[in-house]
């Protein structure tokens, strides 16, 4: 009996309530036996920026995630070199894990951007693609998409990193456990 299953990536850097709160309506909407949290190494579409390391940011990610029983991580782009190209990550988890029905969560941002992944045409014969609104973005796309509606948060990690920058709080913006995290090791402070 094949595993349905959400993987949400991204950077994660650091991980806040607008991603719980994605994984956890997808998850419900379509009835998914997990979310998978999925911290990529090099994202092919942004330049490596990120000075937090990546034991750091799966810290923060465990700790985000660790009050619900359905979250979990999911390494194996952090494990691999070179750039996080989605079609070689599905492949290698369905070799993996033959029997995993892939439910791949994207922002709206993401599906204006699909035409330009790498290997598009096949990896939407591996995965499903479930779309999400993200303010100011078309969720129009030449590929299948399922869309699940979810509460609209301008949230990013880049506000946050921003906001620590800055000396402004974060509280509510992450899971109390990643601020205290973020505080104890003194990461994003300027």
């Amino acid at each position: 009996m094949k595993k349905n299953i959400g993987i949400l990536g991204g950077t994660f850097d650091p991980p806040h309530i607008g991603h719980l709160i994605i994984a956890n309506e997808v998850m419900h909407t379509l009835g998914l036996d997990e979310i998978r949290f999925m911290p990529n190494s090099v994202p092919p579409h942004k330049e490596k920026t990120q000075k937090i390391s990546n034991q750091a940011r799966l810290d923060m990610l465990e700790l985000a995630i660790k009050s619900n029983g359905q979250f979990r991580v999911e390494a194996i782009e952090l494990d691999r070199e070179g750039p996080s190209y989605t079609y070689d990550t599905i492949r290698l988890l369905l070799q993996q894990e033959p029997d995993l029905n892939i439910h791949f969560i994207i922002g709206a941002d993401m599906i204006e951007y699909l035409p330009k992944w790498f290997k598009i045409d096949e990896l939407v014969t591996m995965v499903q693609f479930v779309g999400v609104k993200r303010p100011s973005y078309n969720e129009v796309s030449p590929y299948p998409i399922q869309l699940v509606q979810t509460p609209e948060l301008v949230i990013s990690s880049s506000m946050i990193r921003s906001r620590l920058n800055l000396g402004k709080s974060i509280r509510y913006l992450v899971p109390e456990q990643v601020e205290t995290y973020i505080k104890e090791n003194g990461l994003y402070e300027s």
